[in-house]
Formats: C-alpha cells, structure tokens, sequence
C-alpha cells in the first residue's frame, strides 16, 4: 500500500490516527502533479466529515503574545470537552525559502497533549501570511475530530483579509495602549475582526483596560461587518490565562448569533465560493509559468521591460497570446469589437 493511497488515508483519519493525518498533510502541500491528484481524491472523499468545526483566525502585531496566548486558550478549550488543532502560519524566507517554523516549539505543552494538534506551517510566499493549503489542512483536521481550529497568521494589516476568507470568527490581539494600532482600527482593521483582545493584560492592568475603552469607542464609529454582530473589546493574559475563559464565552455567543440569524452559513458559503476562485487563479498562474513557450519568450521580455524598452502591458499581452495558443484575448477582442463598431458607423 502506497503511504499516499487516498482510500487508506481516508479511512484512517477519522479514526484519529495521527500518522495518517500528518502524511495527508504533506501530501495536500505538496506541489508535485501526481500529488495534487491524489490530494484532490482524499479531500473529496473526506469532505462529508468537514465544516463541524468551530473555526477561528488569530492575527496580531509582532511581539503581541499570539503563540503563548493560543496554547493558554487552547488548553482552556480542551478542558472544556473539545479537540484543538492549531495551524501556525510561519513566514517563508524571500531568499532561501525556508521559515521558522518557531511556532511549535513555543507551545510545547499544548503540542503534548493528545487532544491537540498543533502544525507549523510555511507561507510560501503567499499573501496574507497565510499558507496555499491551509484551507485544505483545516480539513483534514476537522476530518480528524478537531473541533476546534486555530488559524495563527503571520502578522497584521490589510492582506489579513485571507485568513479572514476562511473562518467563522477573526480574533485579532492587540497591545495595551492604543497609538498606531488605534489608527490601524480606523484605516479598517476592524472591518475584519470580530473579536478584538487586548493581551498582557496583567503587565498594567489600567493601560489594558483603557486601552480597551479606546477601541471600544473607535469601534462604535464604524460600521460592523454584521448586523448580527458587535465586535466586543476584551482584556486577556495569556500568560496568565486571566480573561481567557471570557473570551471563550464570546466566542460562543458570536457562533450562537450568527447561526440563528443564518450569517454564518451564508459567511461558509460565499468562503467557499471565493476558495475555488483563488484555486482557479493560482492553478492558472502555475499552469501559465510551467508553458514551455512562456518559459522560454518570458527572461526576455522581462529584460526589456526592465530596459525600459517595452511597456508592461505589451509584454503581458505577448505572454497571454503565447500562453493562449495565439488566440485573440480579451483586449484584443475589445479592440476588434470596438473597430467593427467604428467601421459600421462610417
């Protein structure tokens, strides 16, 4: 039997073997043809078992306690009767590609515990920080009997909108004191977060709290994302864990409101929509690097470009015909349609 057999695999995840889980893992981040192939069949065949999770994206500024706050809550989650899986996003290397896969190290506790599970995994490059898989890994996860999913991105800031695309509920940490990250809020942070958290709470309690207070009323000047829901402004140490059982709570009462008013499984819906353009794009950008004709017409016209001896949009449209088997393209058949208009007028 191949390690890679999807009916194997299949068959073992949802009996929570690990083993299983993690070649399945490899196996949907892989890049290879024959792998994405065989990946396909396994999550089909494993998609009745998905979408039970609770799914949760966590994002936040650099040095804002994401990974010690995730293993304190997570450990919360699980005493309360659930199995986590936590996907910590790492940043991938521009140069050699590599990352730093830091992330599991730092919840070591939690990564021991046999109802968690806890996989690091690089970016890639993609925007958002958040992997090209991760979609399909939560799957599997949920597939697993992890009820719970932890989406753990890289940084903050507008590209956060990918991780946003694929939870229930984007919990976003902040730092006590307000400054830059109060007008982060108003530039449309907010627009994504669901949930604001505002950690360390117990280095200074009275900044937290009035850190808190100063969100709380930037937050009344906009507009929230649904009318089924306040994002709420809370205190939390996840050192501690003061505060961590409240925010567990909120994270209910948000599930509870959106799935009475029907926002979240219209929210699921239209994830999953925008997943299979996102697919569709980035199979078509690989599909577009991997022509033989492209790959060889490409280093040139990019040496002019750079030259300053060709316009990009010329180059590009060079590339499209190329890549399209020097079939007329959209702007060519919009400059055709509107030169037979022009001839008919005459």
């Amino acid at each position: 039997m191949s390690r890679h057999d999807p009916a194997a695999l299949a068959e073992r995840i949802p009996q929570g073997d690990r083993r299983a889980l993690a070649r399945a893992i490899t196996l949907v981040e892989s890049t290879r043809d024959d792998h994405r192939k065989l990946a396909e069949d396994l999550l089909e065949r494993l998609l009745p078992l998905t979408g039970g999770s609770a799914r949760i994206g966590i994002s936040g500024v650099p040095g804002v306690g994401k990974s010690t706050f995730i293993e304190t809550f997570g450990l919360h989650v699980i005493e309360q009767g659930h199995r986590v899986g936590v996907l910590a996003v790492d940043p991938t290397s521009s140069r050699s590609g590599g990352s730093i896969l830091g992330d599991k190290t730092r919840m070591q506790e939690l990564s021991r515990h046999r109802h968690a599970f806890v996989r690091p995994s690089p970016t890639g490059g993609t925007l958002g920080g958040v992997a090209r898989r991760t979609r399909e890994v939560m799957l599997l996860c949920e597939a697993a009997g992890f009820d719970v999913m932890l989406i753990e991105t890289v940084g903050v800031g507008q590209s956060e909108t990918a991780v946003a695309d694929m939870v229930d509920l984007f919990m976003l940490l902040l730092l006590p004191g307000g400054g830059d990250e109060l007008q982060g809020i108003k530039k449309g942070i907010s627009e994504i977060a669901d949930l604001l958290v505002v950690n360390k709470a117990d280095v200074d309690p009275n900044a937290a709290n009035a850190a808190a207070s100063e969100y709380r009323s930037a937050l009344r000047m906009l507009r929230p994302a649904s009318d089924s829901w306040q994002p709420p402004v809370l205190t939390a140490a996840g050192l501690s864990g003061r505060g961590v059982d409240d925010v567990w709570a909120k994270i209910r009462e948000y599930r509870q409101a959106m799935d009475t008013s029907g926002d979240l499984a219209k929210r699921r819906a239209g994830q999953a929509r925008a997943w299979m353009w996102n697919e569709l794009e980035e199979s078509l950008i690989a599909a577009f690097k991997k022509h033989p004709e492209v790959a060889r017409d490409l280093p040139e016209l990019e040496r002019a470009v750079t030259a300053g001896d060709l316009p990009a949009a010329a180059a590009a449209r060079r590339l499209r015909r190329t890549f399209l088997g020097h079939a007329p393209d959209t702007d060519d058949a919009a400059a055709k349609g509107r030169t037979d208009r022009q001839e008919g007028a005459a």
